[in-house]
């Protein structure tokens, strides 16, 4: 038996691959487009002791670090951050609604709409040969208006002994004023902060579709005290305190149904979009809508351990860690920022040198630096890669990175687990045989079905696997006296004992008796093995019964389990050939016949059956070799190791598994097998989305540079190109935030 058999959860759970901590400190975000400043404040963090990696973007506002919790804790890396002179929005009130990111971007709105009347002001005094201080002084309001969110990033920019695309603007707009060009000038910091407000919309949209979840889990909630209910807010309710919830509420906390019917509307969370049947000892989760019915819910986990709360907060991280592509553009701005101050430079003194006027030779200059800026390119990925982590956020997948959406879009090979992954999980005992020889006494004494049922139920009650709480199922639902057992051990993938009474009782597959009890004689093994096999054979997973008492053991029955496939497994598969995926596996602990049953049925090209975890991971590591890009999909509990070693490791059900969470790349917080095709299918589209958006942005910089170069373009052109391709790159990776496979 394997880890998808009897006690495989325990031992897999030993195994699950220790993860460094890691935190994400919410910075203050700049106004610039620039980013080079926190370059600077990454290299800072970097090379503090115990830090692994950093992650840090002013725009969005965010720094997540992964460190050595045994080395540097989570306040130190805190302090020094402050240490850098960043404000980090934590220290202030939380602003969980986002009121204050909304009034920074009215602020940025209201100096864009001034910039803009200062323009026209100087524009029209001008041409209706108004008085010089009134057209002066509307240059003025456009001028102060509409740079000073890039002066000021330049500013803290240049603090950090570093130069970007905000230093870049200013020089262009001063120059141009310089040399008798105000509109120019004037033209380009209006369009050049109306871009930043874009951008900041389009950023600041695809953040709040995952904090608008927030506002989905009631303040407070109704607790029975007493007798009776008392208004309770949220944070002051104890896990085991009982809360009340009617029609047409939102739940406010996890937890479990202790009395009531209804259905609930789950799609906040799972995104699945049918409402669920609740009943006592249902699971039931805070953030979802109560339709029907009233139910009385016994709180699990408190608050701010609730699986909405840790969703936002693992999409938050997700968030802030960037994208390859991202983390290659973020390496590269400062020295093409350099490089376009140097190219700049060179337009100026080539010229002058052979002999051409100055004021002809700058005012191209600014030109070509304007052209040459790469605003488009730094804001093309995060753009797509944040709204591709929110649309998927809605729809109950949790990307933990934009890598892993970057690396979804190139998986060439797809891993399934089977139990609980490509079949219901819900395991169904359906064969409880007594050998002849135990029915009749021979031997070890009587038993009938009931006896051995009640004898495998008690072995087995302490092990959280599929078909150990089948068994158990079972023996309550026939209304059994289990008897105590004691000294309960798993052996990885094959089987479990206990004693019970005087005796020592085995559950295990062939694998088991023949490793485990290799040195006992065992009655009637044989036969117990000739009707293990007729059993699989029927597709069914079966295990034998030993008991072991002084040194002897006999054989005195076998339990037979069945699964059924999940609905629309087949029809999942078939959406992910259609995706372009080459080839799809199953990596199961069951037995040979029953996984080539399902897979079978299902379409699966390659089965690997009859595995313990550790020989999952070689199957990967054997796929990836020949794949190069692989996918497991797995529980998250028994797949650990699996999930780990895959290219992208995608766990189900997460809405209430720890272990998922923290183990995989991807995590579908319903218990969605649908969802596999649109995690890889949004993955393919946001590639899609990045691969344009950059040939939208270098192939403006191209043409614009060129035009300049061999034909000579004014300034407002250059202006226009510049920041109208931002605008477009903006918008187009916010159309993710709408896919649907």
């Amino acid at each position: 038996m394997t880890s998808d058999q009897i006690g495989g959860a325990e031992n897999a759970a030993v195994t699950e691959p220790s993860s460094p901590s890691t935190c994400t400190v919410h910075v203050e975000r700049r106004g610039g487009r620039g980013d080079a400043g926190a370059r600077a404040l990454e290299r800072h963090l970097a090379g503090l002791s115990g830090v692994r990696d950093v992650d840090v973007s002013f725009r969005t506002g965010d720094a997540r670090i992964t460190y050595d919790g045994s080395v540097i804790s989570e306040e130190a890396i805190r302090d020094a951050v402050r240490d850098r002179n960043v404000s980090i929005r934590g220290d202030a009130e939380p602003d969980t609604d986002g009121v204050r990111s909304r009034s920074k971007l009215r602020r940025e709105a209201t100096f864009v709409g001034l910039t803009l009347l200062g323009m026209a002001t100087g524009l029209a005094t001008g041409w209706l040969a108004g008085p010089l201080l009134l057209e002066w002084a509307g240059y003025a309001v456009a001028y102060v208006f509409g740079g000073w969110y890039g002066l000021k990033g330049a500013i803290e920019t240049l603090r950090h002994r570093a130069v970007d695309i905000d230093l870049l603007m200013i020089v262009a707009a001063l120059g141009a004023l310089s040399i008798g060009a105000p509109f120019e000038g004037a033209m380009l910091l209006f369009l050049f902060s109306l871009s930043n407000v874009l951008q900041h919309y389009a950023i600041g949209r695809s953040r709040r579709a995952i904090e608008s979840l927030v506002e989905m889990r009631p303040d407070e909630a109704q607790v029975l005290r007493d007798g009776e209910e008392v208004t309770v807010p949220i944070d002051d309710v104890a896990v085991g305190d009982v809360f009340v919830v009617r029609p047409g509420d939102k739940i406010p906390l996890d937890g479990t149904v202790a009395s009531g019917e209804s259905t609930v509307d789950e799609a906040s969370l799972t995104g699945e979009s049918m409402p669920v049947s609740k009943g006592p000892g249902d699971e039931v989760f805070g953030g979802t809508l109560n339709e029907s019915g009233s139910l009385e819910i016994e709180v699990t986990r408190r608050a701010h351990e609730s699986a909405i709360t840790r969703l936002i907060h693992m999409v938050e991280e997700a968030q802030s860690e960037k994208a390859p592509t991202q983390r290659l553009i973020d390496r590269l701005e400062q020295p093409y920022v350099l490089g376009v101050f140097g190219l700049t430079i060179a337009a100026i003194g080539i010229p002058l040198a052979l002999g051409s006027e100055f004021t002809g030779a700058f005012y191209r200059a600014m030109t070509l630096m304007v052209a040459a800026s790469p605003c488009a390119v730094i804001i093309s990925t995060p753009a797509a890669v944040l709204s591709a982590i929110a649309s998927g956020g809605r729809q109950g997948v949790l990307f933990k990175g934009g890598e892993h959406v970057e690396t979804a879009a190139s998986i060439d090979a797809v891993a399934f687990d089977k139990t609980g992954t490509l079949t219901e999980g819900d395991t169904r005992l359906t064969d409880v045989v007594v050998r002849e020889a135990s029915r009749t006494g021979t031997g070890t004494g009587s038993l009938d079905d009931d006896q051995l049922l009640g004898l495998s139920a008690a072995v087995q009650a302490r092990s959280e696997h599929h078909l150990a709480e089948a068994t158990v199922d079972a023996a309550t639902e026939r209304g059994l006296d289990v008897p105590d057992a004691s000294g309960f051990q798993a052996t990885a993938g094959k089987g479990v004992h206990a004693t019970v009474g005087d005796d020592v009782v085995h559950i295990g597959n062939r694998s088991y008796v023949e490793t485990v009890l290799a040195d006992r004689s065992i009655d009637g093994l044989d036969a117990g093995l000739d009707r293990l096999r007729e059993l699989e054979a029927e597709g069914k997973t079966s295990v034998l019964v030993v008991r072991e008492s002084d040194r002897s053991a006999s054989v005195l029955g076998w339990l037979a389990f069945t699964d059924t496939v999940r609905p629309g497994a087949a029809d999942m598969i078939e959406r992910l050939r259609a995706l372009g995926v080459d080839h799809i596996v199953m990596l199961t602990g069951d037995n040979e016949r029953v996984a080539h049953r399902i897979a079978e049925e299902v379409g699966i090209d390659e089965v690997h059956a009859e595995l313990l975890p550790e020989e999952k991971v070689d199957r990967i590591d054997d796929l990836v070799s020949r794949y190069e890009n692989v996918a497991m999909v797995g529980d998250g509990v028994n797949d650990a190791p699996a999930l780990a070693t895959a290219t992208l490791g995608i766990a189900m059900g997460g809405a209430g598994t720890d272990v998922a969470l923290e183990t995989a790349d991807v995590v579908l917080m319903g218990d969605d097998i649908g969802k596999i095709p649109y995690v890889l299918g949004l993955g393919r589209r946001t590639r899609r989305t990045l691969t344009v958006n950059l040939a939208i942005a270098f192939g403006a910089i191209a043409l614009m540079v060129g035009a300049i170069l061999l034909r000579g373009i004014p300034l407002p052109l250059a202006v226009v190109g510049h920041e109208g391709s931002t605008v477009i790159v903006s918008l187009n990776g916010l159309r993710l935030l709408g896919f649907r496979e």
